[in-house]
């Protein structure tokens, strides 16, 4: 079990698994917030979009491709510009992406690898992310038919 702790100077020689120190604790609180309001996003896209009778899902699709969009245009901006501080950034993609998917996450990345030159990496990093995720998604299932 993961400890999180809020040091105090009498504390200062404690040694916990986590510590959360000052801007430690605000990047915490930013994400927490943001996570919050992408996850009610997320929530209310699903309720906007219709259920289709095919199943296919649209609102994650919709949820997916709305959220790498976003983390593509927020991250530009941080990094080309000083529209977007540090904090806003991990407010709205760590946060707020991160809560309304991780899809976009895993794009960013990918792209980043296809930036920095590292096709293999990339395709390796999308087949395993979807391969290893279908495979995980099977056997968590099966271990779930045979709990107690």
């Amino acid at each position: 079990m993961t400890r999180c702790v809020v040091r105090t100077s009498a504390s200062r020689t404690a040694r916990p698994a986590m510590t959360v120190e000052g801007q430690h604790l605000k990047g915490v609180l930013l994400v927490g917030a943001g996570g919050f309001a992408g996850s009610v996003a997320r929530y209310l896209v699903a309720l906007a979009v219709p259920f289709s009778a095919t199943g296919f899902p649209y609102a994650t699709l919709l949820v997916n491709l709305l959220g790498s969009f976003l983390i593509g245009f927020i991250s530009e901006l941080a990094l080309s510009t000083t529209l977007v501080s540090p904090d806003t950034r991990l407010l709205l993609t760590t946060g707020f992406c991160g809560g309304f998917t991780t899809f976009s996450t895993a794009m960013y990345e990918t792209s980043g690898l296809l930036r920095d030159g590292q096709a293999l990496y990339a395709t390796l990093y999308v087949a395993g992310s979807f391969a290893g995720g279908m495979v995980c998604i099977v056997t968590g299932s099966l271990f779930a038919k045979l709990w107690p």
